[in-house]
């Protein structure tokens, strides 16, 4: 779905997360709580996935994947790390802006630590075993992909048999084309061109803290009874 760039389209991450979990439903009507499990990207991905989770009734977990930002520049991505320690970089990033790897070696030291510091936090479990039939990664938007890029690359190593499944409220369409070689499939909602920052595309996106994270873990990592659709 197209739309503009320069207005709201969700009211907040749990609308987002209703809706995707509707699409999911239409599109994967096989999903179950038994044969699936949502890994959602902190923090912001964790209250879109436990919206989904509270619909649908899917444990919930978290992806650990830190964003590597431009010097001066934090909010755009020049690269990610994965829980492995794996780094994704974005090459046309990089370009555009003329950088060195040298020249955002503090940023990726930085990204570096605050991924060991959340793996410990969120006490990331990796994958059930046997794996599920279906890993969905979610996150609350996608800009440049990198992110969701080296979250895609850990699962398809982790679980090369589970099928992969994408989901995001709001992406770029270039940016979604790029990443389905990395996913089975890819749900996004709207496709807005030219893109804007994910946040403008919400009518409130607040911080989400790490409590915020815990307390939504300890609700949904169990699963729940999945909601009827009204």
């Amino acid at each position: 779905m197209a739309a503009g760039w320069n207005r709201p389209l969700f009211r907040d991450r749990e609308e987002a997360g209703k809706r995707l979990s509707a699409e999911l439903q239409r599109r994967f009507p096989r999903l179950t709580a038994r044969n699936a499990l949502l890994l959602a990207i902190p923090r912001g991905g964790v209250e879109v996935a436990a919206a989904i989770a509270a619909v649908l009734g899917i444990p919930l977990d978290v992806l650990v994947v830190r964003k590597i930002g431009a010097p001066f520049h934090p909010e755009l991505a020049v690269g990610a790390v994965g829980p492995d320690g794996r780094r994704v970089l974005n090459r046309d990033v990089i370009r555009q802006l003329g950088l060195r790897e040298e020249d955002f070696a503090e940023q990726e030291k930085r990204a570096r630590a605050e991924l060991a510091a959340r793996l410990r936090l969120y006490g990331f479990r990796g994958l059930p075993s046997p794996h599920p039939t279906y890993c969905i990664v979610v996150d609350d938007g996608i800009a440049t992909g990198a992110t969701a890029k080296s979250a895609l690359l850990w699962l398809r190593q982790a679980a090369p048999a589970s099928r992969s499944i994408l989901a995001a409220p709001v992406a770029p369409p270039d940016t979604v084309e790029e990443l389905r070689p990395y996913a089975d499939d890819i749900l996004v909602l709207a496709t807005p061109s030219p893109f804007g920052a994910v946040g403008a595309y919400y009518e409130r996106f607040p911080q989400v803290s790490d409590e915020r994270v815990l307390d939504l873990l300890l609700r949904y990592r169990n699963g729940t009874e999945p909601r009827p659709t009204p």
